[in-house]
């Protein structure tokens, strides 16, 4: 198998605690479109993509014709304004993360930060985060399938010229769990807001507190066959 080459970061969720923000902002979205978005379809879009998010609520809500390109697109405008503002009055560490950054930026490793939130958020997001964590970040408005397609992970492991399956990427979706197992790399699941199933690739932590770069190292011998 050889040694670990990088590892890629997930970050709503994983980082920072911005899904508490974006299901604000979805109820937001969907009272602003006469309706109430329910606890589980809430749960059920954790770590989607945008245009899956709008037309999901859409959808909920009874607006005629969900899909349409217009319409999404101008609701999708909405919750991006919405979600941008409150991004950038800041956002809450994940337990751990912040000193988990640093320790693998430490050790010289490659890092990608891999999310399924558009570039202009995600740079209001790194205000809090720190740029200086990442060698390379793949947004979800710049990859032609966002998660659960493995094309995101693909992408990151591609920019840092490393072998996925040589890689951690460190989730805390079901959505996302499952993109990066597709791509092939061993997954750390330390799940926030959704339970994760078990599976194939996966090894599960209840934080990111005292993660060390050898527990990272050590994933590479579990789960891959």
């Amino acid at each position: 198998m050889g040694d670990l080459q990088a590892v890629l970061w997930d970050m709503d969720g994983t980082l920072v605690d911005s899904e508490s923000l974006w299901s604000i902002t979805m109820a937001e979205l969907a009272a602003h479109l006469g309706g109430e978005l329910s606890a589980a379809t809430r749960e059920d879009l954790t770590g989607s993509s945008l245009r899956r998010t709008v037309t999901t609520v859409r959808r909920e809500v009874g607006v005629p014709d969900p899909d349409g390109v217009e319409g999404v697109d101008r609701d999708g405008r909405w919750l991006l304004d919405r979600t941008f503002a409150l991004f950038a009055q800041g956002l809450p560490w994940r337990p751990g993360a912040r000193d988990a950054l640093a320790t693998v930026r430490a050790s010289g490793l490659p890092t990608a930060l891999v999310t399924s939130t558009y570039r202009e958020l995600t740079e209001v997001a790194l205000d809090t985060i720190g740029r200086e964590f990442f060698d390379v970040t793949v947004c979800g408005d710049e990859v032609a399938a966002t998660k659960p397609d493995p094309a995101p992970y693909l992408r990151a492991a591609e920019l840092l010229g490393v072998d996925p399956g040589r890689c951690v990427a460190v989730e805390d979706s079901p959505t996302g769990t499952a993109s990066a197992a597709a791509a092939g790399a061993s997954v750390l699941v330390v799940p926030a807001d959704v339970d994760v199933p078990a599976g194939e690739r996966r090894t599960f932590r209840d934080s990111l507190v005292d993660l060390g770069v050898d527990d990272l190292r050590s994933l590479l011998a579990v789960n891959v066959h």
